[in-house]
C-alpha cells in the first residue's frame, strides 16, 4: 500500500487493490463518522437499470451472510450511534456516526453490508413497495415534481436528467441477479473510498479497512462514455391539484472543477443566499409575492444546474418573472458594491467554518474532494479562492452567465387555473 497524501491532519492511503482511504483526525471530539463511498450513481445506469443504484442502497440494509436486517439496524443504535445511506447522481454513500471507541464495529457493519448482502427475495418484494411509496411521496410534493421536470428538460435524453429513484416499471422489474451483477460491475475496490473524520488514527483506520475490505483486485470499473446532449432553453408548463404556483427559472450550471465556480458561488449567494439576498429582499420583503424563494447551484463532473425557485400565487407570476429578470440584469450591468461583495464572501466563509463543527460534514468533504479533485482541497485553499474574486471578475462572469437567452422556465400551476 502507499500513502500518497498528507495535509495537516488529513491523510490518504491507497491499498494494493485500489481502494482509497482518507481520514481527518480531530482529537477534540469523542465521536467519529465513517462512510464507504461508491463512485457510482444514477447516471451510471442504463435506461433499463434506472433506479437500481438507489434500490441497491435500500437492499444493503436487508441482511448479509452474517447479520439480519435487525442486527444491522441495532448495531449502531445499541451504542448510541446511527447508520444511514444516500444515493445521488454520481455517488452512493453508506455511513455511520458513533463514539470513537465503536469505530471497529461501524467499519465492520458497513463493510459487511457492502461485501456480503444476500438480497432475500421476500425483502426485495417488500422494498419495491417501499420505493414505489417513496415515488408517490415525491409526486405529492410540488417542489420535487418541479425540480424533477426541470432536470429532465435541462438534460434531455441524458442520464443526469433521470430521477435518482428511477421509474415504477424499472424498479418493479429488478431481480436478485440484477443487483449482484450491478455490485460486481460497480462496487469494485478501485471504485470505493472509505472516508473517516473524528477522533481516529489513520494507521488504525487503514488496518481496520484492510481487514474488513480485503477484496482481491479485480480490475478497473469500465468507464462510461456519456457525452452531454445539447442544451436548448425551454418553457415547460405542468398542472397539479395544488393551491400555489411553483416556478423555476434556470439553466445548465458549472461542473465541479470549473475555473469560474467561485464566481458562481458568490453570485448565487448575492442573489439567493438567505434572507438578506437580493431576490428575497426585493420579491418577498418588498412586495410580499412569496413565502419561499431562493437560488440553487448543483455541480456534476461535467456540468451543473443553476436556477431560482419560487412558490407564489398565479396572479403574481408575471410580476415575479419581471423582478427575477431585473435582478439578473442588475448583476450583469452593474458592479456589485464593495460592501455587498465583502458580506457575500463572509457568508460563504462563515458557512464553511461552521460546517467544520460536524464530523459528518467533514467526512463528506473528504470524500467529495477525492471524487471530484483526486486530492484534498483544504479550507485555506477555499478561502483564498473566495477572497481572490473581485467585483470586476464577478461582473464579467455575470454578463455571460446571466444572459436571459440561456435561461429556461418550468412552472407548475394549480389545475383549472
Amino acid at each position: 500500500m502507499k500513502e500518497n497524501s498528507k495535509i495537516e491532519s488529513v491523510h490518504k492511503t491507497t491499498l494494493p487493490n485500489g481502494l482509497q482511504i482518507v481520514t481527518e483526525e480531530i482529537d477534540s471530539v469523542k465521536s467519529v463518522t465513517v462512510g464507504i463511498w461508491v463512485k457510482t450513481g444514477s447516471r451510471n445506469e442504463s435506461d433499463q437499470q434506472a433506479g437500481i443504484t438507489h434500490f441497491l442502497e435500500h437492499m444493503l440494509f436487508k441482511g448479509t451472510d452474517n447479520r439480519s436486517s435487525y442486527d444491522i439496524a441495532l448495531s449502531m443504535e445499541a451504542v448510541g450511534g446511527y447508520l444511514n445511506a444516500f444515493t445521488s447522481t454520481e455517488y452512493t454513500c453508506y455511513y455511520a456516526r458513533c463514539l470513537d471507541t465503536k469505530l471497529p464495529v461501524a467499519l465492520d457493519v458497513l463493510s459487511d453490508m457492502v461485501r456480503n448482502s444476500t438480497f432475500p427475495p421476500e425483502e426485495m418484494e417488500k422494498e419495491k413497495k417501499v420505493v414505489l411509496e417513496e415515488m408517490k411521496m415525491y409526486r405529492d410534493s410540488p417542489e420535487d415534481t418541479l425540480f424533477e421536470e426541470f432536470s429532465k428538460q435541462t438534460f434531455s435524453q441524458h442520464p443526469i436528467g433521470r430521477p435518482v429513484i428511477g421509474f415504477e416499471e424499472t424498479v418493479s422489474s429488478f431481480t436478485r441477479d440484477d443487483l449482484f451483477h450491478y455490485i460486481g460491475e460497480r462496487y469494485k475496490p478501485s471504485n470505493l473510498i472509505v472516508a473517516v473524520a473524528g477522533n481516529a488514527d489513520h494507521t488504525e483506520v487503514v488496518q481496520l479497512v484492510s481487514k474488513a475490505l480485503d477484496i482481491d483486485e479485480d480490475g478497473e470499473v469500465e468507464p462510461m462514455n456519456q457525452p452531454l446532449t445539447e442544451y436548448s432553453p425551454f418553457k415547460k408548463e405542468l398542472s397539479k391539484a395544488i393551491e400555489q404556483t411553483h416556478m423555476i427559472s434556470g439553466r445548465r450550471g458549472l461542473y465541479y472543477d470549473h475555473k469560474d465556480k467561485y464566481l458562481l458561488l458568490l453570485a448565487n449567494t448575492i442573489l439567493g443566499g438567505g434572507m438578506s439576498s437580493r431576490l428575497h429582499q426585493n420579491i418577498r420583503e418588498k412586495y410580499g409575492y412569496c413565502y419561499s424563494i431562493g437560488t440553487f447551484n448543483q455541480s456534476y463532473t461535467d456540468s451543473g444546474l443553476f436556477g431560482v425557485y419560487i412558490g407564489t400565487d398565479k396572479e403574481y407570476v408575471n410580476h415575479v418573472r419581471e423582478l427575477i429578470s431585473r435582478e439578473f440584469e442588475q448583476i450583469r450591468e452593474n458592479l456589485v458594491p464593495d460592501r455587498e461583495l465583502a458580506e457575500a464572501k463572509a457568508q460563504l466563509k462563515g458557512k464553511l467554518m461552521l460546517s467544520q463543527e460536524s464530523t459528518s460534514n467533514r467526512m463528506t468533504r473528504l470524500a467529495k474532494s477525492q471524487i471530484y479533485f483526486d486530492r484534498f482541497v483544504s479550507l485555506d485553499e477555499l478561502v483564498e479562492n473566495i477572497n481572490s474574486v473581485t467585483k470586476t471578475d464577478l461582473k464579467d462572469f455575470a454578463e455571460t452567465f446571466f444572459d436571459p437567452m440561456e435561461f429556461s422556465e418550468t412552472i407548475l400551476l394549480p389545475e383549472n387555473s
